[in-house]
């Protein structure tokens, strides 16, 4: 089969959707089949080939100002249509539903291509990023004045307002307008599922994990716990994720582990009010902001903690989690979308209520004191993330293919003209 995929964020930028687009063309490239993937450009690491199997075509993008990490792509409407025709693809799969989603979906309903959209981003989570406060940039000068203490409300406080309800509902309105168009919507969890479903999505939807390379991220069942304790946070560091919450919470995992430390991977627009926000709490001795590290290098980075706890609100399955499951580790999550899907409560980990530091330090504490209960959650880690192999999800997804690529559709070569 020839499969176009239209994506709003791919390689070399390192996040879930990237990796499990490149996992997804990888594995089906090698059993026959063929892609080409619309994403944005980004600089001199770009590539445009993958084997022999998949073209990349890039557009030009501009940042999006509170969110640098954004690319607000420019699709080149009549380059897209050129490699449509001569690509003659049986499938197109929308990843993102940004300007290149939109237009690939715009093409597939006009030529009757049979389309499948993976829903991996809950976008309305990210409503902020177009707030006023973030678009011109004024939250930079609230985190000047909170850093000298001239502030006392966070500005999530500010810009939650009745104004941004209304954002969060129009973005629902135009982002699920796009996604029914598909033949089928692809949902990397249950739980998700179920929030379209409750909010009356009309189109069918399949539940297919994003999946793991566990050839990569070999799980060890933890033996004993480090002294002092290491916590470890890997992800998108922005404002959605909440990792302020980590912070406090182990501010109060220092009265039973006063050296435990707490390392995060990753970067974005909520570090300098993270680092802000460190100093404030006195954790500048326990806190490391190690920044983006190659994705090929965490394998070997993950069986080096003994916990890793998260306390975003926003997701969708949850990559980095299956990655820590994956490789060994006790998880301490909250209750919110799809985390309970892979941290299962009291038998890999705990579930903490959302945004609350105290129950999470409470439960991160009950595993660092029990090393017989680390044991014990680090053994189902394995088992629960096995379930979600790599070579079986895409299997799912080239089944799902299949089934709709028999739906009849137009002869559309000719109308690209």
């Amino acid at each position: 089969m020839k499969i176009a995929i239209f994506t709003d964020a791919f390689l070399p930028k390192i996040d879930g959707i990237s990796i499990s687009i490149d996992h997804l063309v990888r594995i089906l490239g090698a059993r026959g089949h063929e892609f080409i993937i619309f994403c944005p450009r980004y600089g001199e690491k770009d590539f445009y080939q993958i084997d022999d199997h998949t073209e990349i075509i890039r557009f030009r993008n501009f940042p999006l100002p509170s969110y640098p990490d954004v690319k607000v792509v420019l699709p080149n409407r009549k380059k897209i249509k050129k490699a449509m025709k001569e690509f003659s693809p049986d499938i197109v799969h929308i990843h993102t539903p940004g300007l290149i989603g939109k237009y690939g979906t715009k093409l597939a309903v006009k030529y009757g291509i049979p389309m499948v959209s993976t829903y991996h981003t809950l976008v309305t989570e990210m409503a902020m990023y177009i707030s006023p406060y973030r678009l011109l940039k004024v939250d930079r000068l609230f985190n000047l004045m909170k850093s000298k203490k001239k502030l006392s409300r966070n500005l999530d406080k500010v810009v939650r307002t009745r104004k941004r309800a209304l954002r969060k509902k129009f973005i629902k309105k135009v982002v699920n307008s796009m996604y029914e168009k598909a033949d089928v919507i692809v949902s990397p969890s249950h739980l998700i599922e179920k929030t379209l479903r409750e909010q009356k999505i009309k189109a069918p939807i399949a539940v297919i994990s994003n999946g793991m390379d566990l050839h990569n991220f070999k799980g060890v069942e933890k033996k004993e716990i480090s002294s002092p304790p290491r916590l470890l946070h890997v992800g998108r560091i922005s404002f959605e994720k909440n990792v302020e919450i980590l912070l406090r919470a182990l501010k109060k995992i220092h009265h039973e582990f006063p050296g435990a430390t707490l390392d995060i991977i990753g970067d974005g627009p909520a570090i300098s009010s993270l680092k802000i926000e460190t100093r404030q709490l006195q954790l500048e001795d326990y806190v490391s902001f190690l920044g983006y590290w190659p994705h090929e290098n965490l394998p070997e980075v993950y069986p080096k903690y003994d916990l890793f706890i998260t306390a975003s609100t926003m997701e969708t399955q949850g990559l980095v989690v299956l990655e820590a499951i994956a490789s060994g580790l006790p998880v301490v999550g909250v209750e919110s979308y799809a985390l309970p899907e892979l941290i299962h409560h009291e038998k890999n980990g705990f579930i903490a209520p959302p945004f609350d530091a105290t129950k999470i330090a409470e439960y991160s504490v009950a595993i660092l004191k029990n090393e017989s209960l680390a044991r014990k959650f680090s053994r189902a880690s394995i088992e629960i993330a096995s379930h979600h192999d790599l070579d079986h999800t895409t299997s799912l997804m080239e089944d799902l293919y299949k089934k709709i690529a028999v739906k009849k559709r137009e002869d559309f070569l000719d109308e690209l003209e």
